[in-house]
């Protein structure tokens, strides 16, 4: 991203955020904590990134894994890094937080002697803010004298080279030392020293944002028309009113009389969550409209909508609406007023938010159980070193490239899967228990308590021998089933791919897997991605392709299984696969581990030989695939 042009850059605090999973208790009670970034300044880099514009972040991030976590986070989102300097003798700020009530969340902030307020003049680069419309700075980092230096250098530079400045007033007491620790959430104290420091700054504002209390301590009294009113005296910025349920008001002029006489945008009556986070929503939103030139009452709209979709859900950044979100949401609403309960609003979430793009798939499938157990000298340990090997032949053709993956198993996997990790290859694990049908789990039919164990970047396999002729009830039972595991996975935050075999349950035709993803469209089933055994036709495919593109644009795509074909045939495969542009790879096993399996288990082949075997055949059905695309 050097050198490209910012649309804006937030300036100031940077945590993690540790939220209590168990809603309406008291902190002592939390038993357990969902982990996402936070911060006013890098709350707002993300919702600003999500809703389409270039920002960054100027922090400092501790030199240990939270610092790491939040720099790999912002990547992923799209925010440019190139100012959050890592501290190495200080620690990433946490906070502790939970949902006590409705509108109440009490939090605890770990932030003594923090990286992010040990931000300074030097990290202030004239170039990063030069690239920048517009600079965002924040209340909190007026609150020690080398913090406050360095975003006052920033509103000097940002000056200077024609950039907007927007203030964040983000009034917190206790970061001030105006309130105890267990007071986090208290949200106004009077304050000359803060006062001061906020008025010193606003004659240099164009954009001021803050809810009635900010705007109380801002101005020095909590008289909400004279404050407002001395506030106007010292800057001709836009003001910004932020009243929670009661949306916004935006002043560009003269304050009015009756304070309701200003720009008001359009409400959203929704149910409260959790109100943590929704102001810098707010701003996100806000930001996207007033950068892009939108009439206030369009920026205002935007802002309040932001702001319902993260008092509607748990965690801060991570439940910012993207683009695509707040543009469905605006166009036909929600018949939920709790929004994290609307299907349609939570796939758009889902699928605009994935950790990683993966426009292309070739997996080496290996989580086979039952075939193994069958071969002669299988053992569980034995199966399970096997599966080791073949990590090593996946990693060899992978080479450190993005789009090679695995699927390995939990049962004899364990230490493949920790192997997979470490070379970061794209990972899905099977649910199902071999062979059945109906449909079962394997272990457990407890889908939800199992997934928690496993890492976030892991996809949920579900293998559900489904024909559209089965008798009703069969359907019936299978479709409860993929439906335990895909809303499982969705609560948890893990890709589903389900794989459909119909063929040997019933005849294959040109329209029999168009037909089956039809029936788990209409049941609700939305996966990341489908596994399907191979067709017979262009034709066929076409068929698939129209149902997926009209049921979910936002479908990762199909990848191919094997059936331990040939590989003459899968190239047969590939080529009338390849006509449609759903497709997206392949997930092939017996083809490439069989062989190597039986020598290996039988004890006639070495470890060397049959990773190389795996890695060969492995490495020459990418080649075939790769080459079939470019034909195409």
């Amino acid at each position: 991203m050097s050198g490209q042009k910012l649309d804006v850059i937030a300036i100031g605090r940077s945590s993690v955020d540790l939220y209590g999973q168990q809603i309406g208790t008291r902190l002592e009670d939390i038993g357990s904590f969902a982990k996402s970034v936070g911060g006013c300044p890098t709350n707002i880099s993300v919702g600003t990134a999500r809703l389409g514009l270039r920002s960054a972040l100027i922090t400092r991030v501790g030199a240990e894994q939270m610092g790491g976590f939040i720099k790999e986070q912002l990547a992923r989102e799209g925010v440019d890094t190139a100012g959050v300097a890592t501290d190495p003798d200080r620690l990433t700020a946490l906070v502790l937080l939970s949902v006590e009530a409705e509108g109440q969340s009490p939090m605890i902030f770990y932030r003594t002697d923090c990286a992010d307020m040990a931000l300074s003049e030097g990290d202030i680069d004239e170039a990063f803010i030069a690239r920048a419309g517009a600079i965002v700075v924040t209340g909190t980092h007026f609150s020690t004298p080398n913090a406050a230096a360095a975003q006052r250098k920033a509103i000097r530079l940002a000056k200077a080279h024609g950039g907007k400045v927007v203030f964040d007033i983000d009034y917190r007491p206790n970061l001030w030392g105006l309130a105890g620790h267990a007071a986090g959430f208290e949200r106004y104290v009077a304050s000359d020293r803060v006062t001061r420091e906020y008025q010193s700054i606003l004659a240099d504002t164009d954009l001021v944002v803050g809810t009635e209390e900010e705007v109380a301590i801002a101005a020095g009294t909590p008289d909400l028309p004279a404050a407002l009113r001395t506030i106007r005296g010292l800057t001709g910025a836009t003001i910004v009113l932020k009243r929670g349920a009661k949306g916004c008001i935006v002043y560009d002029g003269a304050i009015p009389d009756d304070l309701e006489d200003g720009i008001v945008g359009q409400g959203f009556p929704i149910e409260i969550y959790n109100v943590l986070g929704a102001g810098d929503a707010f701003m996100s939103g806000f930001l996207r409209g007033w950068l892009r030139g939108e009439p206030h009452a369009v920026s205002a709209t935007w802002a309040n909508a932001c702001g319902a979709f993260a008092v509607s859900r748990l965690l801060c950044a991570p439940e910012y609406p993207t683009w695509d979100e707040l543009s469905y949401f605006l166009a036909h609403g929600s018949t939920e007023r709790a929004l994290r309960k609307d299907a349609a609003l939570n796939h758009i979430h889902h699928a605009t938010t994935r950790r990683t793009p993966m426009p292309s798939l070739m997996a080496l499938a290996i989580d086979h159980r039952s075939q193994l157990e069958e071969m002669p000298g299988a053992t569980p340990e034995r199966i399970g070193a096997f599966k080791r090997l073949a990590v090593k032949a996946a990693t060899r053709v992978a080479a450190g490239r993005p789009g090679y993956g695995m699927l390995l198993d939990d049962k004899y996997g364990r230490l493949a899967l920790f192997d997979a990790g470490a070379e970061k290859l794209w990972v899905a694990r099977p649910l199902e228990l071999p062979g059945s049908r109906p449909l079962r789990f394997e272990f457990s039919p407890d889908v939800g308590s199992r997934l928690v164990e496993w890492p976030v970047d892991h996809a949920i396999k579900v293998l559900c021998f489904y024909h559209p002729g089965d008798p009703a009830d069969l359907k019936a039972d299978q479709i409860e089933h993929l439906r335990q595991a895909y809303e499982a996975g969705r609560k948890v935050g893990r890709e589903v791919l389900i794989e459909i075999i119909a063929g040997k349950h019933g005849a294959l035709d040109e329209t029999t897997i168009a037909t089956a993803l039809t029936e788990l469209y209409d049941a609700g089933l939305k996966p990341d991605w489908w596994k399907l055994e191979p067709q017979a036709s262009a034709a066929a495919w076409a068929a698939i392709d129209r149902v997926i593109t009209t049921r979910d644009p936002y479908c990762r795509g199909v990848v191919l299984l094997g059936l331990d074909a040939p590989a003459v045939e899968l190239e047969q495969s590939f080529m009338a696969a390849r006509s449609v542009g759903t497709v997206k790879g392949f997930a092939v096993g017996r083809t490439i581990f069989a062989d190597a399996a039986r020598a290996w288990l039988a004890g006639t082949m070495s470890d060397d030989a049959a990773v190389d075997e795996m890695a060969q055949r492995f490495g020459a059905l990418t080649a075939t695939w790769q080459r079939v695309g470019e034909q195409q």
